[in-house]
């Protein structure tokens, strides 16, 4: 059954139609998907992507850990900055693509769409004295994209988002909006300017209230899934159960270029070596 969010009180209000997205009611239309479109083309359009499951993995190692199980090497990241890359299973088959934030002081925040991630994280920490904690419910958190997201943003933020300030695929953890403190990242979903909005989830309506304020008189819309979908494949990104399922590699889906070979530890060497020389299907882009 699917699980409501911290902001479907004020989704409901806007929309009755919706589909299920990782377990979670999400809209698939709130206005038109056309309008939806071009506001996030022409302005800038705020989405709920609270469904995305997050893990937090605190402790001495937690980096080195992080790193024998993602596909990507993530060992020199520095705290601030971001990577994106598959996770697989042990036979080399794509379990989520996710991204891995560094915090420093031997704590990572990792962001996927599959239960099957905190699993294997746990598993993988279990007599190592690292802690490992889900808490996607927790810190629900929002999308505004668009090539007028950060003049929205801006005169409700604390801090400079400027590209200079906050260059894309960092985050940032001392940044309010609005007086509401968010653990922001520099990334999207749209092929746009955008930014990732994580709040407390006592604060959630206050964050969604003051962005919907600022926001719409500039032309800001509220997005659903089908107009997502459009920004998606326009902007070459890959969604868990369309472009890969356990059966898929990340050679197979366009993260083959995210697979570290020359990392000591990778999680499904053999078949991921296997898939790499023995795989012709290819995911491409007709214009």
């Amino acid at each position: 059954m699917s699980k409501e969010t911290a902001f479907h009180p004020r989704l409901a209000a806007l929309t009755n139609e919706w589909m299920d997205l990782f377990g979670y009611f999400a809209p698939s239309v709130v206005t038109g998907v056309e309008e939806e479109y071009r506001a996030v083309r022409e302005t800038a359009g705020l989405m709920d992507f609270t469904m995305l499951r997050k893990v937090d993995l605190d402790g001495p190692g937690a980096l080195e850990l992080v790193n024998s199980v993602v596909g990507r090497d993530v060992s020199k990241l520095r705290p601030g900055q971001i990577a994106y890359g598959p996770l697989v299973d042990e036979d080399g088959k794509m379990v989520d693509d996710c991204t891995v934030l560094p915090r420093g002081d031997g704590r990572v925040r990792f962001c996927g769409a599959n239960d099957r991630d905190f699993e294997i994280f746990s598993s993988q920490a279990e007599g190592t004295g690292i802690e490992v904690r889900e808490f996607t419910d927790a810190m629900p958190h929002l999308c505004l994209q668009g090539p007028r997201s950060r003049e929205i943003l801006q005169p409700l933020a604390d801090q400079d988002l400027s590209n200079e300030s906050f260059p894309y695929y960092t985050f940032r953890e001392d940044v309010s909006i609005a007086g509401v403190p968010i653990f922001m990242t520099r990334l999207g979903y749209t092929a746009e300017l955008g930014y990732e909005l994580w709040v407390d989830r006592d604060r959630a309506l206050e964050l969604w209230d003051a962005l919907l304020e600022a926001g719409e008189p500039q032309g800001m819309k509220v997005i659903g899934m089908t107009a997502l979908d459009l920004f998606r494949i326009e902007g070459g990104f890959i969604i868990g159960g369309v472009e890969y399922d356990p059966s898929v590699s990340p050679f197979e889906c366009g993260l083959g270029w995210a697979v570290s070979f020359d990392k000591p530890d990778v999680r499904g060497r053999a078949g991921l070596e296997r898939d790499r020389d023995g795989t012709t299907l290819r995911l491409t882009s007709v214009v």
